[in-house]
């Protein structure tokens, strides 16, 4: 389909989704629709790729977050539909999600870019949920902040609404690298190129093994990824493939099979 508020290309295993409404990618109704059909392409295409990347048009911000005019009563039944169904699909992704943020990242857009697997940000991003200083919460990150940064820093950022910065949230383990804004575009090119050269399905089942040593106590999370590993991983060409290479010292030749 064609896309008014965002720009979507798939290319060389990326899948790449610009929210392009500069200077503030404010996220509004439509805008969060054509999202929603964009990931859905990516699932339905997931496994020829390897990545999403998830980024915005211009350097002021990433998204300042879901339009306030689509808060209102009349409005928030379609808003919060649209808006979570962004969440559900991308929980459903097999493949990681990489989010390289520039500028301010609050509201929604703090919460796009925190539900990504990754995040690259420039060293001027600030990440925020302002939501409480107009008399309302942020719908989606009271359910995920507390498992990224910890319930008493949750609280805080949710709470008060401050932002906080780059560093800050690199610290927290919210960003997994901050780079110099001059080079923000190489070294966010950079980043995805340490994803681009493994093999597809050995990224896609390793995420799922991630996922599922996280979900439960421990002995849970063990046993889950011993199954993924034995019955997944290990019945895979790319695996083997990549054992074989290291042993006979050479670089593996990955068929995402």
């Amino acid at each position: 389909m064609a896309y008014e508020n965002i720009l979507y290309e798939v290319k060389d295993g990326v899948a790449k989704i610009v929210i392009n409404r500069p200077p503030y990618n404010v996220l509004d109704i439509p805008t969060m629709r054509e999202i929603d059909e964009a990931l859905m392409d990516v699932k339905a295409r997931e496994k020829e790729l390897k990545v999403l990347l998830i980024t915005s048009s211009g350097e002021k911000a990433f998204s300042t977050g879901v339009d306030v005019k689509d808060h209102t009563p009349e409005k928030m039944d379609e808003m919060i539909e649209v808006f979570h169904r962004i969440f559900r699909i991308m929980a459903t992704l097999e493949i990681p999600t990489v989010a390289a943020v520039r500028g301010y990242a609050l509201g929604g857009g703090c919460e796009v870019a925190l539900f990504c697997d990754m995040v690259v940000a420039s060293e001027k991003a600030q990440f925020g949920q302002p939501e409480i200083k107009v008399g309302v919460y942020p719908s989606m990150i009271v359910a995920w902040l507390p498992r990224l940064a910890g319930m008493k820093k949750a609280m805080e950022i949710i709470l008060t609404g401050d932002s906080i910065s780059a560093q800050e949230a690199e610290r927290l383990g919210l960003v997994n690298l901050v780079v110099p804004e001059e080079r923000f575009e190489e070294e966010v090119q950079k980043f995805i190129g340490r994803l681009t050269d493994k093999s597809p399905v050995v990224l896609r089942i390793a995420k799922r093994a991630i996922l599922a040593g996280v979900s439960g106590d421990f002995e849970t999370g063990l046993e889950n990824s011993e199954v993924i590993y034995k019955y997944a991983l290990m019945k895979t060409q790319d695996a083997n493939e990549g054992l074989k290479a290291f042993l006979e010292k050479r670089k593996p030749e990955w068929r995402g099979q």
